[in-house]
């Protein structure tokens, strides 16, 4: 009893073996090079799945989609860069418009330069001139006689008469002092000394 019992069992053993053996092991060898074949070929099998599921009304239920969550969060996350494209945009526009005000103030800042350069030159010339003019004017005093250019002198203003004499020639200062009366020539000496 004890062969019989145990010829069972190898039985059920072989049996088992078999269905193994000659089913499940091809089946799962068949699936395994299934799904690497549409791998290769470009097909994702478990996309496939899903989109076939959320086709068929009662595998839907077992496998669950995340199509609508996926959707969601899509939205989500498109709608904040829009907000952040948007702020972007706004402070590229608020720094351009500062670029332009600060061009807009360099531009006028170089036409003052511009025209205080030539208001600077025209008053170097107007200088020059002067200076001309002025020594025009004391070779003039100097070329006049010291009777003539005396009184001159005295009827101009005090500072005038100085510039004029503190640049004649020592001589010809001379000359025009003696021809002054003597208070007024006491004046302009005192003037000259404290000048220097």
């Amino acid at each position: 009893m004890a062969k019989v019992i145990e010829e069972e069992k190898k039985e059920s053993h072989n049996r088992f073996q078999r269905f193994i053996f000659i089913i499940v092991i091809p089946l799962l060898f068949a699936i395994t090079f299934a799904l690497v074949i549409m791998t290769f070929s470009g097909i994702n099998v478990f996309e496939k799945a899903q989109s076939l599921s959320s086709d068929i009304p009662f595998l839907a239920k077992v496998i669950p989609s995340d199509d609508a969550v996926d959707r969601k969060q899509l939205q989500e996350r498109i709608i904040s860069l829009k907000a952040s494209m948007e702020d972007q945009e706004a402070k590229m526009a608020r720094l351009q418009s500062e670029m332009d005000e600060k061009d807009t103030e360099n531009e006028q800042l170089q036409a003052t330069i511009q025209q205080q350069k030539e208001e600077l030159a025209e008053l170097r010339q107007i200088g020059e001139e002067n200076k001309r003019a002025f020594k025009e004017v004391v070779s003039t005093f100097e070329s006049m006689s010291a009777k003539s250019a005396a009184p001159v002198l005295m009827n101009m203003e005090d500072e005038e008469a100085m510039k004029i004499l503190s640049n004649i020639k020592p001589d010809t200062l001379a000359d025009i002092l003696e021809k002054m009366p003597p208070e007024d020539a006491a004046k302009y000496t005192g003037l000259l000394s404290a000048g220097e």
